[in-house]
């Protein structure tokens, strides 16, 4: 029985060895696997049917690469139902975590819920989304004060005289659009008033009320008139079309104003057709380089900087912040902002290399 025990005992002791060399044959251990782990993530893109959210793509791609990460992009094509669609592919495959800029703010929430209940976080970039939504940030520039940098700069170029303009929106009660044109307002009246921002803001958005309930809007201390609103769609076929009726109601504009770029190209070609000239174009947005390049040659005052590139950046700055470094993905707030800027003349080398 002891010869049948020690051998037993010998036995055994080489099968704990063998076990110990087997799990101890990477240099690394089982640390190497997390340590050199392949992050898998994808980006659920509304549209990529303007030069801005192309731009956006290509930046999540870049960056996300250089971080040595899976970067998938699934294009929604403005349907919120290719959208849910597509978040649920997400989910299904696995991703660690998902961009998302989404069609319309509400019908995104169930499908962000979803990936939150499989672990999986969401970081809004470009759009915001719907109360109730479990995301872990919402990414974009800074709409309301590009607004008002590029209306203080405006409102210092006209200094006493009259404005009268029209202003061209992208889509009914979008929430970036309304900022961006709330923004111009309060710049403009704070600018040629003198009144603080607060106040600024308010009368800002009594004249925007006022704005969208007659049609246009007056404040007589500013001596600033919106005569007319046109929806263009952010695009320049539509911001032509907008503004077409506009310009030949009013042939003694002073200034048109936009919520982004592209509408107000199209506005230049209605102001062209009517052989109206001497208008200022000031966008509260965007920051195309075709209007950086129109800025630089003086045919265009103003635009904010929205640039992809920087919020694409700032995104995935916080997606390795949580992915890499471990931060906990429910310490951010609701929105994460881009610094804002008024590109004009004197600037604009600074900011060309960052527009779209």
């Amino acid at each position: 029985m002891k010869k049948k025990g020690f051998l037993a005992l010998i036995i055994g002791l080489v099968a704990v060895m063998i076990v110990a060399g087997c799990g101890s044959s990477s240099p690394s251990g089982g640390n190497e696997a997390s340590g050199d782990k392949k992050f898998k993530v994808g980006f659920a893109i509304k549209t990529q049917d303007s030069p801005y959210f192309v731009s956006l793509v290509e930046a999540v791609q870049e960056l996300a690469k250089a971080e040595g990460w899976s970067i998938t992009v699934l294009d929604a094509n403005g349907s919120t139902s290719k959208e849910a669609e597509n978040m649920e592919t997400f989910i299904a495959q696995g991703m660690d975590l998902i961009f998302l800029d989404s069609v319309e703010p509400d019908a995104a929430v169930p499908s962000i819920n979803k990936a939150a209940e499989a672990g999986i976080g969401v970081i809004n970039l470009d759009s915001g989304v719907g109360e109730g939504a479990k995301d872990i940030t919402t990414v974009y520039s800074d709409n309301k004060q590009n607004g008002r940098l590029v209306g203080l700069a405006y409102a210092e170029k006209m200094g006493d005289q009259e404005i009268k303009a029209i202003v061209l929106s992208g889509a009914k009660g979008n929430v970036a659009g309304t900022e961006r044109r709330t923004g111009l307002f309060a710049g403009i009246i704070e600018g040629k008033t003198g009144v603080s921002e607060e106040e600024a803001w308010e009368l800002a958005e009594a004249f925007d009320s006022e704005l969208l309930s007659r049609g246009k809007a007056t404040n007589e201390e500013a001596k600033f008139t919106v005569a007319g609103q046109g929806w263009g769609a952010w695009t320049e076929e539509q911001g032509l079309t907008a503004a077409e009726d506009l310009v030949t109601a009013n042939r003694d504009l002073t200034t048109v104003l936009g919520e982004n770029d592209q509408m107000l190209f199209g506005a230049m070609t209605a102001l062209e057709n009517a052989g109206i000239e001497g208008v200022d174009i000031v966008a509260a947005a965007d920051g195309a380089k075709a209007a950086y390049d129109l800025i630089k040659e003086g045919k265009y005052f103003a635009t904010g900087e929205n640039s992809p590139y920087k919020v694409a950046q700032l995104g995935v700055q916080i997606a390795k912040e949580i992915l890499v470094d471990g931060k906990d993905m429910w310490s951010y707030e609701d929105i994460t902002l881009t610094e804002p800027a008024a590109v004009t003349i004197d600037n604009v080398d600074e900011y060309y290399e960052f527009g779209f």
